[in-house]
């Protein structure tokens, strides 16, 4: 099991914000096995298939380099002319050839981690500069993989080698009986599968070390217990900072409701425990509206305000109840209080009618009716 530098196990798998920072800092995995896999099993097989006309425009070239008129050869412009020629043809001879290694070379890395360019993987690491740190390396784990994948590596290309060579003896001798044009290509075509040979022996290599890099780049990234858990407290929030935002944001909301207080037509109460401020507007053809709400000391603040600006005022434990439980502030009031909230703004605008000198005193007021799925006796 690994273990970070504080010596506790890193037990635990790496979460998808670790992963992003890591492929961030080009920190994946790669195989430089599967590079060169790709690589020489890319230029063998170029080689192969395009052998023959490189023979070809070889043999081109060497015509035309080594057959020169007496003329040109006593002319040093015309020599410059020659050699540039033959310069020309050679770039465009091993053109295709190089953007098929160039193309294997970009393909090679991205087939195992995806594509990924990172300026803080370019960035310097003096940190790599400590001859303990570097001595450490050298002594590590992972060196003793790469000292074991280098030993293995020369064995298998020993071997193979050995095997190329020793089936085509015969063929290399026999070259050297063979006029020159034929030479050439026989031995592009002896190359051309030594290299592909080479390089499938070069697979079993790879076949090991990829999941290898897998594997070791998981370990690397693995997290302790600890820093899971400082982790979530970075994303979501250390609790501390959560729990004042949160009573700030209550602070804020309850500023707001006490502010929308002298606005309410009526402030039914419990009559200590509970108060809300309700508000009707007859325009609109909506159901009442839930303006403030409170208990105990809000409830208190409630109060206060609604007598300071001279909002009615009623006693109806039941209903006070009822509407703090089941609605929210800036919410209508459910339908089942519809009839028991009319009767309350009726005898409400009685009041008014009595304080205006219009109409005489209301009564008490009636019991309201409050369904009893609404009805909270607490």
């Amino acid at each position: 099991m690994a273990e970070s530098e504080s010596g506790a196990d890193k037990s635990e798998e790496p979460t998808g914000k670790r992963l992003e920072e890591a492929r961030k800092k080009g920190q994946i995995a790669r195989s430089r096995e599967l590079n060169t896999v790709a690589i020489t099993l890319t230029g063998a097989f170029a080689l192969l298939m395009y052998g023959g006309e490189m023979g070809d425009a070889l043999l081109s070239i060497m015509r035309n380099s080594f057959s020169l008129p007496r003329e040109v050869l006593m002319d040093d412009g015309s020599m410059a002319q020659y050699l540039m020629a033959a310069g020309k043809a050679a770039v465009q001879l091993m053109q295709p050839f190089i953007i098929i290694l160039l193309i294997a070379s970009i393909l090679g890395p991205i087939s195992l981690g995806g594509w990924l360019f990172s300026m803080e993987a370019l960035a310097p690491k003096f940190s790599r500069m400590d001859p303990l740190a570097g001595l450490k390396r050298m002594f590590s784990f992972k060196a003793l993989a790469e000292l074991l994948k280098a030993l293995a590596k020369f064995v298998v290309i020993l071997m193979v080698a050995l095997a190329v060579l020793s089936s085509d003896t015969d063929d290399i001798l026999a070259m050297a009986n063979e006029p020159i044009e034929q030479a050439i290509m026989h031995s592009l075509q002896i190359v051309g599968w030594s290299a592909l040979w080479l390089a499938s022996g070069l697979i079993l290599i790879a076949g090991v070390d990829v999941p290898f890099q897998l594997w070791d780049s998981k370990q690397k990234l693995k997290m302790t217990k600890q820093e899971v858990r400082d982790e979530y407290k970075d994303s979501e929030g250390k609790p501390e900072v959560k729990g004042k935002i949160r009573q700030l944001q209550r602070e804020m909301a309850e500023r707001r409701m006490m502010q929308s207080v002298p606005q309410a037509d009526v402030v039914i109460t419990n009559p200590t425990h509970f108060a809300v401020a309700l508000k009707y507007d007859p325009a609109s053809g909506n159901a009442p509206v839930l303006l403030a709400k409170g208990g105990d000391f809000l409830a208190l603040k409630i109060r206060e305000i609604a007598k300071e600006h001279k909002v009615t005022m009623l006693e109806s434990p039941a209903l006070a109840r009822a509407v703090f439980y089941s609605t929210e502030v800036e919410a209508e009031i459910p339908a089942g209080l519809y009839l028991a909230v009319a009767q309350v703004l009726a005898y409400v605008y009685q009041l008014r009618q009595f304080r205006a000198g219009k109409a005489k005193r209301p009564g008490p007021l009636p019991d309201l009716p409050i369904p009893p799925d609404l009805r909270r006796d607490n």
